[in-house]
């Protein structure tokens, strides 16, 4: 097969393996989109990160026999999924390849939370030495509610049970799934419980999941997590909670103003619910790097090559 890569792989195996195992490897990354369009025709599959859209204009420059798309990386909202269905094109992604250092940038942002981690080190790097208004919560002593179960979030329920914490999960895409580090239960249940939140799910279907009215249902103040798509949770009601106390504090990986996932934040260009974060001393922020880590990416290079292979042999 005649592979384009859109993106540059940051990991050089799986340019190697689809080498070696016969494919043709052609770089697009630093074409422009008007290029890839009148080319794609002499393909039979892409690999792409998040460069460009893969819309229906994009597959239907793809020829006849063309096979798949290949998503370095885990979510697949700027893919048009049912038209490539409808095309018989088959979508890889490779949520595999990140699942142990999400679940462990999950673990490590609860624990920034619960611990005042960030706000104690910025103290004293001001000059400051608060103790008592620093007292944490013992993650152990609390319960933790999953919300989606699939690659991130039990690898991040095993790391949890480890902490002696109750860890509860939902997910509403599949039944029967609770097992030994995680119980299953009802969105309701989970929102009577928990303490901690982390949400694990993907964009499509969950546009807002978290709103005024699904906080509201809480039953007591809980912290939020989110390392999953920012456009998962609505931000301004997401500060109005944290401002009323129902919120006790966020720790947001992802972002609802990004433009697509690793796109540059311009902070002071943002809506006022994001400057409230900025400046909040309950917030933890990181720049979409939850899935990053030199493990991750050669995790992602040998998910892909290996769902290749095995579906185009």
């Amino acid at each position: 097969m005649n592979i384009a890569f859109l993106d540059k792989a940051a990991h050089p195996y799986l340019q190697s393996a689809l080498e070696e195992a016969g494919h043709q490897v052609t770089d697009l990354c630093t074409r422009d989109r008007a290029h890839i369009l009148s080319v794609l025709k002499d393909f039979d599959g892409l690999m792409i990160r998040s460069r460009l859209n893969v819309d229906r204009e994009l597959l239907d420059a793809c020829g006849p026999d063309f096979k798949f798309v290949a998503r370095w990386g885990v979510g697949t909202d700027h893919i048009d999924l049912n038209y490539a269905k409808e095309k018989g094109i088959t979508v890889f992604n490779s949520p595999e390849g990140s699942k142990h250092t999400v679940a462990e940038h999950t673990v490590g942002m609860m624990l920034m939370l619960l611990n005042h981690l960030g706000r104690a080190d910025r103290q004293i790097r001001e000059g400051g030495w608060i103790r008592r208004g620093n007292v944490g919560t013992e993650l152990g002593s609390l319960t933790v509610g999953l919300i989606g179960y699939g690659n991130m979030g039990q690898m991040t329920a095993r790391r949890l049970v480890g902490f002696g914490c109750k860890v509860i999960t939902h997910d509403k895409f599949r039944t029967d799934y609770g097992d030994e580090f995680a119980r299953e239960v009802s969105l309701e249940e989970l929102q009577r419980e928990a303490d901690v939140v982390s949400l694990h799910i993907f964009l499509e279907g969950n546009h807002y999941y978290v709103n005024k009215d699904w906080i509201a249902a809480f039953a007591k103040p809980f912290y939020l997590i989110n390392t999953a798509r920012g456009l998962a949770v609505n931000t301004e009601d997401l500060v109005a909670a944290m401002q009323s106390g129902k919120v006790l504090g966020a720790a947001l990986d992802v972002h609802e103003y990004e433009e697509m996932s690793f796109v540059k934040l311009e902070p002071e260009l943002l809506p006022e619910p994001f400057q409230y974060l900025r400046n909040s001393e309950n917030t933890v922020l990181t720049p979409h790097i939850a899935g990053w880590s030199a493990e991750a990416e050669e995790g992602h290079a040998r998910t892909l090559f290996a769902k290749i292979t095995a579906e185009f042999r």
